[in-house]
This record gives C-alpha cells, structure tokens and sequence, in this order.
C-alpha cells in the first residue's frame, strides 16, 4: 500500500518562499494529493485485483466477468426499497420485464480512476497558472531575508536592494496582483464547476450524495433507499446474449459482484464535503479579496498586523504611497521575511518614500 503511495510524496514538499495563502494551497497541494490517491488506491484496486465477479449457469466465468465489465451492469430502482433476503436478493436486484420496468445502467466503474486523475490536473491549473506568471519574482526579493540568522554586511545589501526596487518600481505591480487574484477566482470557478462534473458523471446523483447519505440513517428500515447502494451497487445484474444449437438467441441473466464500490462510495461521500467546505471557503476568500480591492483602510490595517513589529508611522508612511500591487507584493514579502528584518525593511522604505514625496513636491514648485 505504501508503494502505491509512493508517487504523491513529492507533492508534500514544502515551498522555503510561500507565493499564495492557504486555502489557494488546500487547491493544489491538498486536494490534488487527494484526488490521486484516491486515483491510485482505484487503479489498485481495478487493475491488480479483481473489481467484478458475475455468476451463471453454461458461460465460463471468465468471459462472463470481462463482458459484464465491458459492457456494463444494470440494477433495477424499483427494487431498491425492501429487506434484503426477504422482500429483494439484493437492493436494485431482482426480477424486471424488458421493457417495461425501469433499468439503470451502471457504466461509470470503468472510468473512475481516470476521472479523478483528470480532477487532479484541473486542480493544479491554477497553481501552474500563478507559478508561470509570479516568475519567481518574491523568491528573488526575499534573497535569504527569511532567515533570523543573516550576516551583517549580507543582510545590509540585501535589505538595501529591496527598498531601492521599490522605489524604483513603484506603483508598477498592479498586473502582478490582479493575475493572482485572477487564479484565486479560477479556483473558486473550478471547484464549483467540479461539482457539476462529477454530478454529469454519476447520472445526476452527486449533488445531493453526501447529504442524502446523512438523511439515510433517520429513515425507518423498510422505507429507506441507500443512496450509497443506488449511486455505487455492490450487487447488480447482468444479461449475456449469445446463439444457441439451433441458432437462435439465447439470454441469460446474472449476478454479478463488483467489491470495487466498496472503496468508490467512501470515495465519493469524502469528496462531497471535501469540495463543498472547499467551495465555501474559497467563496470567503473571494469575498475577502474584492474587499481588499475595494478597501484601502482595510489594505491598511492588513499591513499594520502584518509588520507587526514596525512603527506605526513607518507603516502609514509606506501604506500611503503604495496601490493595490504594491500593498500586495508588501504584504506576500511580510509572510516570507523574518519579522525584525522585515521591520527594518519598512523602516527603511518610509525614509526613502518620504524623500521621493519631497523631491516630488520640489519639482512641482519650480
């Protein structure tokens, strides 16, 4: 099991320089390690065991199990209410005339595995996105400045060729913040579209799966219809044609076991509420970025919590002269560089935009 595992590791590594906020990494780092393992412990499952297993009379079990497999399994809805071993064999099972009563074909099985590896690689869209567009730009800025323990001489240069880029570059960095909050709302456009996909790939039942599951419990026995049992049967029917001595066509019905959807409904009730507390919190995030946009005071009091450890008036000074980019590049350095270095930092950039205003003010009276 731990082999099957092995491939995700790499997605577990920690980045020295942090160029988004968490729940942008509950995006691609969190869900997309999800979402492949589940990938691999399916393919695990599919491919190295043994995901169906059909009985009946006069066809060879194995091509049994391969057509089944192929073509698909049904169940029938109307038997999926009952007491199993009294009133139906299993819940969606039992007797039907063709034509007549209602069957629904179970072809998904197939496809899981490779649905949610293609998840995984939208989830990580954005990130690639952002990663594309940043450049590497913060990891340049912070130069080291995240460590508490930096040469004096180093850490002067260092801190020196920060404050003159941004004086230098001042009011320059708009497009850089409006891309991240571009990818920031592809996550939230992605996540709901996900939900609407998944519940395209599963006929319509993934909408309301994981609460219908939670209701399931509160109903009387005889009532009660397993959503897990519907959407993910563990027992479903299968029919065989093929020609018989005389020639004509001969049908036989059978059982068959698919043990995969033993791990496939778990899989998809933890996705369920995976994605819908993943939805709601990039809602909120949303909502909190065109606040932000929209808010300079509230700019503002972000960055005063931010550099915690600067004075007041440095902070106001440098929020003053700074727009939406600059607030936000400001704001991603404070979560990279050490907090006393990043304080001097602002000390330093006060003093260098308070003589840019006063040269600007010179030239404008002459």
């Amino acid at each position: 099991m731990f082999d099957v595992f092995g491939s995700v590791k790499g997605l577990l590594k920690i980045d020295q320089v942090c160029i988004d906020n968490n729940v942008f990494r509950m995006h691609y780092k969190a869900t997309v390690i999800i979402l492949i393992a589940f990938s691999l412990l399916v393919t695990s499952r599919q491919y190295i065991g043994d995901p169906i297993d059909c009985i009946v009379d006069e066809i060879p079990l194995g091509v049994m199990d391969t057509y089944c497999w192929i073509y698909s399994t049904f169940t029938v809805p109307e038997r999926l209410t009952g007491i199993t071993g009294r009133d139906v064999v299993q819940p969606g099972v039992g007797s039907h005339v063709e034509g007549e009563d209602e069957v629904k074909y179970h072809k998904y099985y197939q496809w899981v595995c490779f649905v949610l590896f293609f998840q995984a690689i939208l989830f990580y869209v954005p990130r690639y996105l952002w990663k594309s567009w940043e450049g590497g730009r913060l990891k340049m800025l912070v130069m080291d400045l995240n460590s508490p323990i930096v040469n004096d001489d180093c850490k002067k240069d260092r801190k020196r060729i920060l404050v003159q880029y941004f004086t230098e570059n001042l009011n320059r960095h708009n497009f850089y913040a409006f891309r991240f909050f571009l990818c920031e709302a592809l996550n939230f456009i992605n996540v709901i579209g996900q939900i609407y996909f998944v519940d395209f790939f599963l006929d319509g039942e993934f909408s309301t799966y994981g609460s219908d599951v939670l209701k399931f419990t509160e109903m009387e026995p005889d009532e009660r219809i397993d959503p897990m049992a519907r959407v993910f049967p563990k027992v479903t029917k299968c029919t065989f044609h093929k020609y018989g001595p005389s020639g004509s066509v001969q049908k036989f019905d059978g059982l068959c076991v698919l043990p995969l959807n033993i791990v496939n409904e778990k899989i998809y009730v933890f996705l369920w509420f995976w994605f819908i507390i993943l939805s709601i919190l990039s809602g909120i995030s949303l909502v909190y970025r065109i606040a932000v946009v929209m808010g300079p005071k509230l700019r503002h009091l972000m960055l005063r919590a931010r550099s915690r450890l600067a004075e007041v008036e440095d902070v106001d000074t440098v929020s003053k002269h700074c727009n939406i980019g600059d607030w936000f590049l400001l704001y991603q350095l404070g979560k990279n560089i050490d907090p006393l270095i990043y304080k001097e930092v602002m000390s330093e950039l006060a003093v260098e935009l308070s003589g840019v205003n006063v040269t600007q003010k010179q030239r404008m009276e002459a």
